[in-house]
């Protein structure tokens, strides 16, 4: 399996710090989280029911026309790769690096390549991959180039993949108002906005042939009746959702700024976390870890990103880390 963040208890037997000391940064999961209330007994004790209304309140939220619920986004990156025949796959790099290693294990053939070598020679591949905005590297993209580059895919029979896992804060940039179209795939994420990740929940806004051959490969079920319960509510609540909007942007541009001031410029970023590419990385991150400051370490390129601190304490005691680590991480 590969290493992704949120290895917190991992990170707290290494350094003997306990679990409850850290200030975990390490993934872009907003700590703007919505509430979740009490769940009812009557969600816990049926099987789930795929007609309970959450597929029109999630058509409502993203604005597609047809979706299918699954099991964190996660669960459609994996199933992808298994409905086409082999073949010429192009993904963004650096970016989430499931997307890759689920279609090297289909056999496909798999390029990662940076976006503008990616955009330049798409006519070579037969499905493209892109993460909007990409993490880790922050990349945006105007839905109208995506649309051309959807159909210039589609021509030959080819797909455009789009994970939107991080544009809940741009939503007027995201392409699931087109997924009626074959051969465009959006997934999103409940995990990040919502800060929903232990739910294991996402959708895939895709044309109904596609979205027919992803259900008979995931089965039924692929949601909790408690999970179903909360996302309707929480995919329901507009006012909720404009106020972490805006708590997201503000926190975004104070952890850029809080960043930048101790010579830690970030290479790029989004609304939910900012990334630093630099020869310093690992070294940085191991002086905030021995502070017990969690963030995501990446290898290839060497970076770090840092994900949103949860609010003023968490704000001042990374700037008070960054304050004591960097003079030790530019002596080493």
């Amino acid at each position: 399996m590969l290493e992704h963040g949120g290895r917190l208890l991992r990170a707290a037997r290494q350094y003997g710090i306990p679990a409850a000391d850290w200030l975990d940064l390490s993934t872009g999961i907003s700590p703007f989280a919505w509430p979740v209330p009490p769940i009812p007994a009557s969600a816990w004790h049926p099987l789930p029911e795929d007609d309970d209304g959450l597929v029109e309140v999630a058509r409502g939220y993203y604005g597609a026309p047809h979706l299918l619920p699954v099991a964190g986004t996660q669960a459609a990156i994996q199933a992808l790769p298994q409905l086409r025949p082999r073949s010429r796959v192009g993904v963004i790099a650096p970016g989430y690096a499931e997307h890759a290693h689920a279609w090297r294990r289909e056999r496909h053939v798999v390029e990662t390549l940076p976006v503008d070598d990616l955009l330049a020679s798409a006519s070579r591949f037969d499905v493209i991959v892109l993460i909007h905005p990409n993490n880790p590297g922050g990349e945006r993209f105007d839905p109208v180039d995506l649309l051309a580059l959807h159909a210039a895919l589609v021509a030959n029979g080819g797909w455009l993949v789009v994970d939107e896992a991080f544009i809940d804060v741009e939503p007027e940039r995201s392409l699931c108002t087109h997924t009626e179209l074959d051969g465009l795939v959006v997934l999103r994420s409940v995990g990040k906005f919502f800060g929903l990740a232990g739910a294991r929940a996402g959708f895939v806004c895709a044309a109904p042939a596609l979205l027919d051959a992803m259900r008979e490969r995931l089965g039924p079920w692929t949601l909790s009746g408690p999970t179903r319960h909360a996302l309707r509510a929480a995919l329901a609540d507009v006012g909720w959702q404009a106020r972490a909007r805006a708590w997201l942007h503000e926190a975004g541009q104070r952890l850029q700024v809080t960043l930048a001031a101790h010579g830690v410029v970030p290479t790029a970023g989004c609304d939910f976390f900012q990334w630093w590419r630099h020869a310093d990385a690992h070294a940085l991150h191991e002086a905030l870890a021995t502070r017990g400051i969690l963030v995501r370490r990446f290898d290839d390129p060497a970076s770090l990103r840092f994900g949103l601190p949860p609010d003023d304490a968490g704000f001042a005691r990374l700037d008070a880390a960054l304050t004591e680590a960097m003079p030790m991480v530019k002596r080493w």
